[in-house]
């Protein structure tokens, strides 16, 4: 059937580390007579690649495969017209594509399934397929079945043409006549498909039912509707490497990816002026920041304008540098020059969907310059490094005064820490976090300070006499003045409250004192040497030698955990709680999540620094986690004497 132009489209290559997205992105880009790059995949962010294949212009967003990542899959998710997720063909690694299926449902973006090396693959395509449908409420049809010449799989047969072709590797597959073998097979696809078309189509249903065999018109267009409702994915095959079914992944993309109006249109954008949206953001060193964007309505034109930003120079991807441009169209992808004060998300010239919120850091690390003389450089390489990674997050702790750097997970922080050497020049090192413990006391006490001196002139003196005594758990400080008879001064009883207060932040193991009661029971002044600095000091020294007296208690810091885990992995979820001093409290299946559990559970702070590196470790690389501060709990004896010998 005749195929017009629909503008600039853009692909999301997705899926999990090692399965062949790069690959397949040099193979599609080679077949549109683009450079045949091979060989590793890059490492880093995302890749950007642009090509044009039979004339039509399409920008291909290759997305790092690493979970740590999936901020950066759900940005590309964000600004493209339809995904493409690469599969495994083994049934025992469909789990590593969940996240990645629930990131395409949640973006409610067209999308086709590419099972990758399908030439390895000596299983059932019946039981991956099952594998797969396990992990996504979206109905998974194929598109195609596999010929098998032996053990070996050579070709396919398309079901809504019902044609054969056998892989060429380099070339175009060849139109071959269908197997008598595979026949039977091939309408029981063709079936299938159907079926799950009716699904949605009373008239395909009504011709279900009297046995009439539809069109492939109708197959062609029922299929491309649900399609790009997100209703219904493609299931394609094919091997990257060896080029086979990369041309036949091209003419299903044609067909099945949305003008760029229409997905605009699907993120509620509807007609004006120009409006661009930040999906990326680089800090070239020299070359100045890049953000690069999608042009949802044009044209853009280098030095327009936008919401008072002004763009200072825009380039498209080119086979190897940035192809300086004057103007993109809508559907463009483009990178625009100098939008300072504009992030990751930005929407210039009007509104769109958002881009999704990472999901909360996971592994953090106490961080700072191995040369002192980077401290300068060192606050600006962290702006521009957070404004290029959403998924990183920063904070200062005044209390233990460390800079915490939070991303996640541990490759996640190497990489940014590699970035910050490369691009920025500052290195850095990295230790692991200090607990904020906390403290507080058993037993009431009473103490009395007295501070008295003469220094020639006016002396300094003060009495004070203060009530210690432990409140229930959560209840802060307070401060009680029970002076009667003006023993002291209703001037100077503030001070003493401050003073007590103050002198609470480090106590008998050098944390802050938390859940105590100081009462001002008694004291004495003097009219001419007392003053509230003396005051302050009488109490500081009542508080310092009656903390130790008081059988202080060790309090650490409890986490609610949320872990998130496919359900198969939910007894080895439990597991590792157990062997992290945790509580559970209980697991159900996670919201929006096929075939996945939440086990909800208490386990101390200092347990959960390289907790993601273990429940990944035996998660298929799945499992994730989310925390919150919920309770002080009095640590065990052995974490004490630990904490001792650490504070020496």
């Amino acid at each position: 059937m005749p195929h017009a132009p629909r503008g600039p489209r853009v692909v999301a290559i997705i899926g999990p580390y090692g399965g062949g997205k790069s690959t397949l992105c040099d193979a599609l880009v080679a077949a549109a007579g683009g450079p045949a790059r091979r060989g590793a995949a890059p490492r880093g962010g995302m890749r950007i690649a642009a090509c044009n294949y039979l004339d039509e212009a399409w920008s291909l967003l290759d997305c790092p495969g690493s979970v740590e990542a999936m901020h950066e899959t759900s940005a590309a998710l964000a600004v493209a017209d339809i995904a493409v997720l690469v599969c495994d063909p083994d049934p025992a690694r469909a789990l590593t594509v969940a996240p990645f299926l629930h990131a395409i449902d949640q973006a409610g973006i067209p999308a086709l399934l590419f099972v990758n090396r399908i030439d390895t693959f000596s299983g059932r395509v019946r039981d991956t397929m099952a594998a797969l449908q396990a992990l996504t409420a979206r109905r998974l049809v194929l598109r195609e079945v596999p010929i098998r010449d032996g053990e070996a799989i050579t070709g396919y047969v398309d079901v809504i043409s019902e044609r054969a072709y056998r892989y060429r590797r380099g070339e175009a597959s060849e139109q071959i006549a269908v197997p008598d073998s595979m026949e039977e097979r091939e309408q029981e696809a063709r079936a299938a498909l159907v079926e799950a078309l009716a699904d949605f189509d009373d008239g395909l249903l009504e011709k279900l039912i009297e046995d009439i065999k539809p069109t492939k018109a109708e197959i062609f267009d029922r299929l491309h509707a649900e399609e790009a409702g997100g209703t219904i994915s493609e299931i394609l095959f094919g091997c990257a490497e060896r080029d086979s079914g990369v041309r036949r992944l091209w003419k299903a993309l044609r067909h099945d990816a949305p003008a760029p109006v229409v997905t605009a249109e699907r993120h509620g954008i509807g007609q004006g002026g120009a409006l661009v949206q930040v999906f990326r953001t680089l800090n070239a060193g020299h070359g100045g920041k890049l953000s690069w964007a999608r042009i949802w309505r044009g044209p853009v034109k280098d030095g327009a304008t936008l919401d008072g930003k002004r763009i200072g120079g825009m380039w498209r991807a080119g086979e190897g540098d940035l192809v300086k441009i004057a103007e993109a169209e809508a559907g463009d992808i483009v990178a625009l020059g100098r939008l300072d004060g504009v992030q990751t998300g930005t929407v210039l010239g009007g509104s769109a969907t958002a881009l999704a919120a990472p999901h909360p850091p996971v592994f953090a690390l106490a961080i700072s310059t191995v040369d002192r003389r980077d401290d300068v450089r060192l606050s600006g390489a962290l702006e521009k490094l957070l404004e290029e990674d959403a998924g990183l997050a920063l904070h200062q702790d005044a209390e233990l005064g460390e800079t915490i750097l939070a991303g996640q997970g541990e490759m996640h922080l190497k990489a940014a820490m590699d970035r910050l050497a490369a691009a920025f020049g500052v290195r850095l090192k990295a230790a692991r976090p200090r607990t904020a413990y906390r403290e507080t006391i058993r037993q009431p006490v009473q103490q009395a300070a007295r501070l008295k001196r003469q220094t020639g002139g006016h002396g300094q003196f003060a009495d004070v006499t203060l009530e210690l005594a432990p409140r229930p758990r959560g209840a802060g400080f307070a401060f009680v003045d029970r002076i009667v008879g003006g023993t002291v001064p209703r001037l100077y009883i503030p001070s003493v409250g401050a003073a007590a207060e103050d002198a609470a932040r480090k106590g008998a193991f050098g944390y802050q004192v938390v859940d105590i009661e100081v009462t001002l029971v008694d004291g004495g002044f003097h009219a001419v040497d007392s003053s509230d600095m003396a005051f302050r000091t009488a109490t500081r020294m009542a508080m310092q030698e009656a903390l130790p007296k008081a059988e202080p208690v060790l309090l650490e810091p409890v986490h609610a955990v949320t872990i998130s885990v496919p359900n198969i992995y939910t007894p080895t979820a439990q597991r590792l709680v157990g062997g992290r001093r945790g509580q559970i409290l209980g697991y159900g299946e996670r919201p929006g999540w096929m075939g996945w559990d939440d086990v909800e559970a208490l386990i101390p702070h200092a347990e959960l620094h390289d907790f993601i590196a273990e429940l990944r470790s035996q998660t298929m690389g799945l499992g994730v986690f989310r925390h919150r501060f919920d309770h002080l709990a009095e640590a065990p004896p052995k974490l004490v004497q630990e904490v001792l010998k650490a504070a020496g």
